[in-house]
């Protein structure tokens, strides 16, 4: 089992320095003001948020979903540049066409292109000293970042590079220095070699590169990184014709006329006449397909050179995305933060099809879409179920369908079987539980047509009741995991009810209610792991004994694995989101479970030196930088006690957000972070979300619409004397009293208006009555 720390235990794991304000990007440059009647989300955006701390996010162009990621590489080594880029870096080693948004796992940084003057060189040069090699120095304040668009200058040759995007090509502007002191030439390198380091070297297997035309080069490469044998393939073109080109082979110099080249460092060095155009265009088709298949993207999507108008089409999709939910709020640092969650909340999953329909699939073959189908990857599923998932069922609706078809599709494909964290046809294999059925349930529960669900049960049956996989027999045949046969047996175990749970739905969907019931029984599984004499959750040995020494802040109870996936038990004690009815009663009832929770946000926030650094975020032993503690807050609600979530949820926006490069406690995990924050701040979040249930928090705005779809909106008012007010007095939902401290989606879905009014004291009474809270282990709720 690949987690995420036992990757990085082959790569360098160093932490790069914290960013501050004073290192930002030059100042974001709005467009056009908001009116009545229109709305530039964009220019509310500011990327630079997550791009510094271990945020993990990067700051070029793309579009929403889209499979190109158009943007600066600083360092393409150590965890903190698994986008490629981190801000507290003062020089560019070139721009690459594909990026991963905040994830705790580095790879990509496919094609390489990098412009110069003077001597050319094909290394990139090290940090430390830029003059060794192609790399540039800048200055952030030369920097420009907005949806869509990426500008900077390169300090070391005096060229303004420019990126924008389409959804499967990019598009570069290089302006090379012009007047009589200017160089009278440019160079262009491109860097097949360049990607995320693997054990320290370049991931690429193969590679190959050839000049299809004067103005055009081809190739693609096989790269063995987190993704083992991922395969990409690339068309260039160049709006001007070069006037010399000069291939590399494994640092040597090629002949002119020897292609295509294949091998593992392939580079060529292309000149232009600068004096007499400073402009020189590139604009590059990826595909997983081939290069061919590249080259008919650029055809498509992109056939001629406009790029001011590439620009705007580019800020019009993000707008017509960002515009789905718009908030009125006093507070600039709240909308900022917001806005900024809402854009690397839609970055990814990432388009990962052609545009006649072809694909790369998990078996590494090709295979073809049928009309109007659309196929993603890049989906950080033991993150993205929790909160960005249930976040697209209502603000992307359209996709929806298509996400959850993808995942079907990779499961029958796979050799690996139901998909876990899918990268661009590999199977990561990366965290435990395999929560693709998560997605695909929630999207049943909810009603969301045009996914073939009787497909998705066969899978998910396949692996909840036949696989050997990671642990699941001894999960079947004991009720638990022993923690002395499998690695991280406490957080599997914990895992797998989940799934059951997801499928169990899906189950009583299509008629199997037999699957069902069994599968919602054995979603009770995690009840093996209470120590009731210690209230805690700690692993188990096969003989049936409690492994010790036991100490809840350990990873585990021996050195050799761990028994709990980036958490430990105080954690993972709370991390039933199905079941917390039952979790209140193993833990004594509600008044020890409350006592219990409080004490869980009031421990010392001491970790023992293994702990992975994707543990943080601390409140006590609650880690908001980490997904396993993302629900916790709202347990509350559960137990009676609303405004006692409400005044955790509102705490942890304040403390664990904010409107700098290393605003985000956590790495931004391809949306999940944001959507935490989102989700939240609108007032209410979804613990259980395949159930179909939001449960309330605090609502941060004092109006929001929610653009549904089809012409449905959700609207949002908080009514409140003070910014500060935190604590809900009562509810309306559509006009009338409500005093449940949640709802279901189908209560939304076809449009609702809920007003919240506020104050800055807790009513006990909202929330409070057994009927009034949230429902645990029913599949009635959607």
């Amino acid at each position: 089992m690949i987690s995420r720390r036992t990757f990085l235990g082959g790569v360098s794991a160093a932490c790069a320095v914290s960013a501050t304000e004073t290192s930002a990007f030059g100042k974001i440059i709005p467009g056009s003001k908001a009116t009545s009647t229109t709305f530039d989300a964009a220019s509310l955006v500011d990327i630079r948020i997550g791009t510094g701390g271990h945020g993990h996010t990067f700051p070029g162009a793309t579009v929403p979903f889209g499979a190109v990621q158009l943007s600066p590489d600083t360092f393409n080594d150590q965890w903190d540049w698994c986008s490629g880029y981190h801000i507290s870096d003062t020089s560019i080693m070139g721009f690459s066409h594909t990026h991963l948004s905040g994830t705790g796992c580095g790879d990509l940084l496919d094609f390489l292109v990098m412009p110069g003057t003077g001597e050319s060189k094909i290394v990139p040069g090290p940090r430390s000293n830029p003059d060794e090699g192609y790399r540039s120095r800048f200055d952030h304040a030369d920097e420009h970042a907005e949806p869509g668009f990426y500008s900077v200058l390169l300090k070391d040759y005096g060229v303004r590079a420019e990126l924008t995007a389409t959804e499967r090509t990019g598009l570069h502007r290089y302006s090379f220095p012009v007047g009589a002191d200017a160089p009278k030439s440019g160079h262009i390198i491109v860097d097949l070699e360049h990607s995320y380091a693997y054990n320290g070297q370049s991931a690429v297997v193969t590679s190959s590169l050839e000049r299809t035309a004067p103005d055009t080069l081809a190739g693609g490469r096989t790269t063995k990184a987190w993704g083992d044998g991922r395969q990409i393939y690339f068309t260039m073109k160049f709006s001007q014709q070069p006037t010399r080109v000069v291939f590399y082979r494994e640092g040597v110099e090629v002949p002119a006329g020897t292609q295509p080249l294949t091998g593992k460092s392939l580079k060529c060095v292309l000149f232009f006449d600068t004096a007499k155009d400073p402009v020189v265009l590139v604009k590059t088709g990826i595909s997983g397909v081939s290069a061919k298949s590249a080259a008919n993207n650029l055809k498509v999507e992109l056939p001629g050179w406009d790029f001011e108008k590439v620009r705007r089409d580019a800020r019009e999709k993000w707008n017509q995305q960002l515009s789905r939910i718009r908030i009125k709020t006093e507070h600039e640092t709240h909308q900022k933060i917001f806005y900024a969650a809402l854009y690397h909340a839609c970055v990814g999953p990432s388009l990962f099809d052609d545009a006649d329909g072809s694909y790369r699939g998990m078996d590494k073959q090709i295979h073809q879409l049928q009309n109007g189908q659309r196929n993603y990857t890049a989906f950080s599923l033991w993150d993205t179920y929790r909160a960005a998932h249930p976040l697209y069922t209502l603000i992307a609706t359209d996709r929806v369908p298509d996400f959850a078809n993808a995942l079907i599709r990779m499961a029958e494909e796979s050799p690996a079987g139901m998909p876990v964290w899918p990268l661009q046809g590999c199977e990561t294999g990366t965290m435990t539980g395999y929560h693709s059925a998560a997605v695909i349930a929630e999207a049943c529960n909810k009603g969301i047509p045009g996914v073939d669900y009787e497909r998705a049960y066969k899978v998910m049956m396949k692996r909840a009741m036949v696989d050997d996989y990671r642990g699941l027999g001894y999960y079947r045949s004991k009720g638990y995991i022993p923690c002395d046969l499998e690695e991280e047996s406490v957080s599997k175990t914990f895992e797998y009810c989940y799934d059951d749970w997801s499928i169990a739905h899906v189950a009583k969907k299509l008629g199997h209610a037999d699957d069902a019931t069994m599968l919602v029984e054995r979603s009770r599984n995690y009840r093996n792991y209470y120590d009731r004499s210690i209230n805690f959750a700690r692993p188990k040995l096969a003989n049936g004994e409690w492994a010790g020494p036991f100490d809840p802040i350990e990873m585990g109870t021996t050195k050799k694995w761990r028994d709990f996936t980036e958490s430990n038990s105080w954690q993972t004690t709370f991390g039933i989101q199905h079941d917390a009815a039952g979790l209140i009663e193993i833990l004594g009832g509600q008044k020890q479970f409350l006592e219990k929770l409080d004490e869980l946000f009031d421990q010392p926030s001491t970790l023992p030196a293994d702990a992975p650094p994707d543990i943080a975020g601390l409140v006590g032993q609650y880690a908001h930088g980490n997904e396993p503690s993302h629900h916790i807050a709202y347990l509350y609600s559960y137990a009676g006690q609303p405004h006692k979530t409400q005044a955790r949820v509102r705490m942890l926006m304040e403390k664990m957000y904010a409107a700098l490069p290393d605003g985000l406690q956590g790495n931004e995990d391809v949306g999940q972070m944001s959507s935490w924050y989102i989700l939240s701040s609108l007032g209410f979040y979804s613990v259980d979300p395949v159930s179909g249930n939001y449960v309330f928090g605090t609502p941060l705005f004092d109006q929001v619409s929610v653009q549904l779809g089809k012409g449905k909106q959700l609207e949002i008012v908080a009514r409140r004397h003070s910014p500060t007010d935190q604590y809900i007095q009562s509810v309306t939902f559509n006009g009338k009293p409500y005093t449940k401290s949640w709802f279901n989606h189908l209560d939304i879905v076809n449009g609702a208006r809920i007003v919240f009014e506020m104050g800055d004291k807790p009513n006990l009474a909202f929330g409070s009555q057994p009927a009034d809270v949230p429902p645990s282990l029913t599949l009635e709720s959607a």
